[in-house]
């Protein structure tokens, strides 16, 4: 396979996305709401699991795979990608924890994960941008 770090890092979004979209609608189910969340907390959380992970994982998967392309250091990016996902799954678990009077510890650790991983990369790709084609 031509880019494994990118196939796997995006075969198990895949995975998480498609666990947390059915959790989503087994949670509109069982609250009885078609849109919105009906002020459902358990469908807020199933709900924005789904929806932040889409937010967040295409521009990632992609910049792994400009890097892995580009001939990138095979275990740096692969590092990286691990520690992607595990962010994304402890912002998962994070949104699924009790809420206090402020977001739980594991979501704080994979929104912080999360932008670690962006800043990485886009710091990769416009060191190899400038050094490459400069």
């Amino acid at each position: 396979m031509t880019l494994p770090i990118t196939a796997l890092t995006a075969a198990i979004v895949a995975i998480m996305l498609l666990i947390t979209a059915i959790d989503t609608v087994r949670q509109r189910l069982r609250a009885h709401v078609a849109f919105g969340s009906g002020g459902d907390s358990k469908l807020v959380s199933a709900s924005r699991s789904h929806g932040n992970l889409s937010e967040h994982a295409p521009i990632v998967v992609i910049m792994i795979g400009l890097l892995e392309l580009s001939d990138a250091h095979h275990w740096a990016l692969t590092g990286i990608a691990v520690f992607f996902l595990a962010a994304r799954a402890l912002h998962i678990i994070g949104l699924y924890a009790p809420m206090s009077d402020k977001p739980p510890v594991p979501r704080q650790l994979g929104v912080i994960g999360t932008w670690l991983t962006m800043l990485v990369l886009i710091g990769w790709i416009l060191f190899l941008i400038v050094t490459v084609n400069g």
